[in-house]
């Protein structure tokens, strides 16, 4: 009878099952991919989503085809979905797929486009490209945007190169839409790799998808402004303790944290503002705390809020990221994370923990005790870090593409990849090249995090544009005077004369090797090649005109020991704003004050010709080999570029340039009234570039001890210097 009844129920149950299937119902996924989250708040065509013309829900079978093929290739990796053949030949090029006509693209888009094909990347060839991005502007897929680009998918299968995604980049920064704002891209991306803004850790795919922070459209294109951190306030804390303000979702995905903020409101160290006043119909949706919520909001003033606190809070909105985080970064307010599942900005080189506070949206509550409990040496960390990471990666639109791209070089080149280290600690990863060596300690920058010291020997470049017709020549002088130092290891003549190369015993006899180098196209950018001569870390580089005794180039060797990083020299000049002309301007006025020192005698790091080399885009080294001209002040500009600090000047000469010097002579340039002009119109292109002008004024001068005092010569270790 039991077996009767169990037959009886197995065969309802299956006729059940078979009615639900004809009917076409179908069970919903187990498990349904996050949903992208919202910034500061939305954009102004996503207030109509608040209405009830668009309150609507699309089916389990849509939910399911949507979290299902927002990325068909869910289980790329660079092994799998990436073809590292196309990158060996020509190393790592990107290729960027021209303009399609009648194609609209927005000024963001326009920005990261701009930034790659100006960078050292960039190949107008696609067969010798590794990775190719598309010129169809992908970054905003909010069908309800103005921005959206309708029959995307159509577009992006008919382009030629497109090869089911395979080496592509797609940059996005919204995606989805009303009520759910999934992470669909409304396109099979295939096998591309996303760089993608608010994406979920679900979502991400490790070591292929580069997760990027959310930016404005007003956000700089190169250069950007500098943190707001001026100097180091101890002990590290403001008029506030925690900070947010922002919209207040009333319904839907995003509005369970901001509608709780009210709860740790407190109006006086903990200042949590939300509104809902946005969109066309808030009114007919507000609720009763709503007017109460305005009119505190009105209030207060947010940049002054967020200059004057500790902490930023950074919660999520309809999306994941917000505009909030690079607010809070920039403004030295520490961040404080509330968006379960984002996968932070280039989480796979930064480490967040040392500039963020990474909360949970479940334990709110728990928020201010916890900031309160951060030891105030700590929070000077955190703050300092949110600084740097400012402004090596996220102050401009520039630098933002530039370290997507440099975090995809170093997965195709596994064996030069960066360190931990270099990512995250001065001057950062896109300064600290791995092609240059793998070895933290043949870079200037980590000799102190090593506890190592530059090798006490320098390598002398002598850049030589003059025949050698006389033995008294000021060349064959100054190769005596340096070869008699006690720190000199070699020096190299760098042969960029028209005239052939001297015989062997026309140059003088000298205690160190002397090479002479025939110099590359005879251009003024090949005294700055990394030559494998060069084995020191110190390189002294001389114009074949300068005049420096032997005591002055062991005091300035020695002074270049404790500030590995600089340039350090005698001739200075500075730059200045014209406001008249609006443009940079060049001095060599005898001033206390000074910018640059000119690399006619003056020491740095071999790096620097490696960076020299490979970082700066051709088209600066063109114009210094076009014009004969302002190879140093490049150099200084990039520096100070990697450094943020201004050089180091030693004792004062105003005579560095020999004047026996015949007026037939290259070196004659110095007077040459078109000299001047050029370096003013050079210094305003280098600008340019940069973004910004990255020169650091200084009225720091080293003298040797006891110099000029009224003591004994006898007891002076420099006693040369005094006589000069």
């Amino acid at each position: 009878m039991q077996a009767k009844k169990r037959y009886l129920i197995l065969l309802s149950a299956g006729a059940c099952l078979s009615l639900l299937f004809y009917l076409g119902f179908e069970l919903p996924p187990a498990r349904r991919g996050r949903h992208e989250r919202g910034g500061g708040g939305r954009r102004p065509w996503e207030d109509r989503t608040d209405t009830e013309e668009y309150n609507v829900h699309i089916s389990p079978r849509q939910k399911r085809d949507v979290n299902t093929s927002v990325y068909r290739g869910r289980r790329c990796r660079m092994e799998s979905c990436f073809d590292h053949s196309l990158c060996q030949k020509n190393g790592f090029k990107v290729y960027v797929y021209p303009q399609q006509k009648g194609e609209k693209i927005s000024e963001s888009y326009q920005n990261i486009l701009a930034s790659i094909e100006s960078s050292r990347f960039y190949t107008s060839d696609p067969g010798q490209a590794c990775l190719f991005i598309l010129s169809l502007d992908t970054l905003d897929r909010d069908q309800l945007s103005p921005q959206y680009v309708h029959n995307l998918k159509t577009k992006i299968q008919s382009l030629p190169l497109w090869n089911d995604g395979r080496n592509h980049l797609i940059f996005n920064l919204y995606s989805g839409t009303w009520p759910d704002y999934t992470e669909d891209l409304g396109f099979d991306i295939g096998q591309a790799m996303l760089a993608k803004a608010s994406i979920s850790t679900e979502n991400f795919r490790p070591n292929f998808d580069v997760s990027i922070p959310l930016f404005s459209k007003d956000h700089a294109r190169t250069g950007g402004d500098r943190g707001f951190l001026k100097y180091n306030t101890i002990p590290p804390f403001r008029k506030y303790m925690l900070v947010f303000k922002g919209k207040r979702y009333l319904t839907g995905i995003g509005s369970d944290t901001r509608n709780a903020l009210y709860h740790v409101h407190n109006a006086e160290d903990v200042v949590l503002l939300t509104t809902c006043k946005h969109g066309k119909d808030w009114k007919k949706h507000k609720d009763a705390r709503c007017d109460k919520d305005n009119a505190e909001y009105d209030k207060y003033d947010y940049k002054e809020m967020l200059h004057n606190s500790t902490f930023c809070l950074v919660p999520r909105g309809r999306r994941l990221g917000s505009f909030r985080f690079l607010e809070a970064l920039q403004a030295a307010c520490v961040p404080v994370m509330l968006s379960n599942g984002w996968e932070l900005p280039f989480s796979e080189i930064i480490d967040w923990k040392t500039a963020a506070v990474i909360g949970d949206e479940r334990l709110l509550l728990q928020i201010p005790t916890t900031v309160r409990s951060i030891h105030q040496d700590k929070i000077l960390s955190l703050r300092q870090q949110t600084q740097f990471l400012w402004e090596a990666y996220f102050s401009s639109v520039e630098k933002i593409v530039l370290t997507t791209l440099e975090i995809i070089q170093d997965r195709v080149l596994e064996q030069g990849s960066r360190s931990p280290l270099m990512w995250n600690s001065h001057p950062g990863g896109l300064f600290a090249l791995p092609q240059y060596s793998s070895y933290l300690g043949d870079f200037p920058f980590y000799y102190a995090t090593l506890g190592i010291r530059p090798y006490p020997k320098f390598t002398a470049v002598i850049h030589a544009v003059s025949p050698l017709v006389s033995q008294s020549q000021p060349i064959l002088k100054l190769l005596v005077s340096v070869a008699k130092s006690q720190y000199c290891a070699q020096i190299i003549v760098l042969w960029n004369s028209d005239k052939p190369l001297p015989a062997k015993h026309r140059w003088p006899a000298t205690s160190v090797p002397v090479i002479v180098i025939e110099g590359e196209n005879k251009v003024m950018s090949s005294r700055f090649l990394p030559y494998d001569t060069i084995v020191t870390d110190a390189v002294l580089s001389l114009d074949e005109d300068t005049v420096l005794s032997t005591t002055e180039v062991d005091f300035a060797f020695t002074v270049w020991q404790s500030f590995p990083e600089r340039i350090v020299g005698y001739p200075a000049r500075s730059h200045f704003w014209d406001g008249n002309k609006e443009r940079w301007g060049y001095t060599s006025k005898w001033t206390n004050d000074y910018s640059m020192v000119l690399t006619g005698a003056a020491i740095y790091h071999r790096y620097y010709h490696f960076l020299y080399t490979h970082f700066l885009p051709v088209s600066l080294k063109a114009m210094v080999d076009q014009l004969a001209n302002c190879e140093d002040i490049l150099m200084n500009f990039l520096v100070s570029a990697v450094t943020k600090l201004p050089p180091i000047k030693v004792t004062q000469k105003k005579q560095y340039k020999e004047t026996m010097m015949g007026q037939s002579s290259r070196a004659s340039r110095w007077a040459d009234p078109d000299h001047f002009a050029q370096r003013q119109t050079c210094m305003n292109k280098f600008a340019s570039w940069f973004g910004a002008m990255p020169l650091v004024h200084s009225q720091m001068r080293l003298d040797p001890v006891l110099f000029k005092d009224q003591v004994s010569i006898l007891r002076k270790k420099y006693r040369d210097i005094e006589r000069l």
